[in-house]
């Protein structure tokens, strides 16, 4: 059974009441509240909520950085990309201007604006390293509203893309080599991490993520394969850190995880978890660095 969750704005029949609807899936059971049982095994939205709910008055805030790569309809060769060749080497792609640098931008520009006239709190766009990859970004988006909202703008995206017969990948690696993957980096924060002297509990989160076993388990949960999608993108190469071992760093995109420079500045601020892959499921990773940086205090 389809249980609603969030509602947005249809931005492919703009101009009426038409709506897009956001459910999750539930087992049926007359006796349950309005019918509803158990939650499908893959409705992974319902045990995020319940941590949401549990650690709620911790107001947990999210960005999430979606990076996804177009392909042509071959699902081959990236977008803009010579049939079978390379184009010139990283270096001028990320955040490029130009026909020759710049390959999508009238896909990523009209998602964008799907996403405002859904309602999705989109807030930036960017080019990415390797070319034919791109960024949006998501949030502040308060608990399981962000999961909701990058769900629904990864369906906006694909059906933008139908609309311009390109394919979007969320693959973390698409193309092997020296090229950049594809992430997911998801930055939080809550109430006390927002507020003066919250650098204090932000190493206090950083302390939890590298406790012993946490690494292993949040790697296994940062993409849907099991930790094995990220083990491509991974490697310590291509502004990552390596999935053996975690890190954390100001300001330094080569750890698991980032504290922003004006976070260390100003005592108080955010933190960047660069793990997540691009197909990572945002109900899970958000819900598990929740459960392991936060929960533990509302126990």
């Amino acid at each position: 059974l389809l249980k609603p969750c969030a509602v947005y704005k249809d931005p492919f029949r703009p101009g009426s009441d038409n709506i897009l609807v956001l459910c999750d899936c539930y087992k049926p059971d007359p006796d349950g509240p309005r019918g509803l049982g158990e939650p499908i095994p893959t409705n992974t939205r319902a045990a995020c909520e319940k941590i949401m709910t549990k650690i709620k008055a911790a107001e947990p805030w999210f960005g999430i950085e979606q990076e996804y790569t177009l392909f042509e309809p071959d699902k081959k060769t990236p977008y803009g990309w010579p049939k079978d060749g390379e184009p010139g080497p990283q270096g001028p792609y990320y955040c490029s201007i130009g026909t020759e640098n710049a390959f999508g931008r009238a896909v990523v520009e009209a998602h964008y604006k799907a996403c405002l006239y859904a309602g999705i709190n989109i807030s930036g766009i960017n080019g990415e390293v390797m070319p034919g990859q791109w960024e949006y970004q998501v949030g502040p988006c308060t608990g399981i509203a962000s999961g909701d909202q990058l769900l629904a703008s990864r369906y906006l995206l694909i059906r933008v893309c139908e609309q311009y017969g390109v394919v979007v990948s969320f693959d973390p690696k698409p193309i092997p080599g020296d090229w950049n993957g594809a992430g997911c980096h998801t930055n939080v924060s809550t109430k006390e991490m927002r507020a003066e002297g919250g650098y204090e509990a932000i190493k206090k989160a950083m302390e939890r993520l590298g406790a012993p076993g946490k690494q292993e388990e949040h790697i296994q949960a940062y993409d849907p394969s099991g930790g094995l999608d990220n083990q491509r993108r991974l490697t310590g190469a291509h502004e990552t850190a390596s999935y053996k071992e975690f890190s954390w760093g100001v300001a330094n995109r080569g750890c698991s995880v980032r504290i922003p420079r004006m976070t260390e500045k100003e005592k108080k601020g955010y933190f960047e978890d660069r793990r997540p892959a691009s197909n990572m499921d945002p109900y899970i990773v958000t819900g598990k660095i929740m459960e392991t940086t936060v929960l533990p205090d509302f126990q």
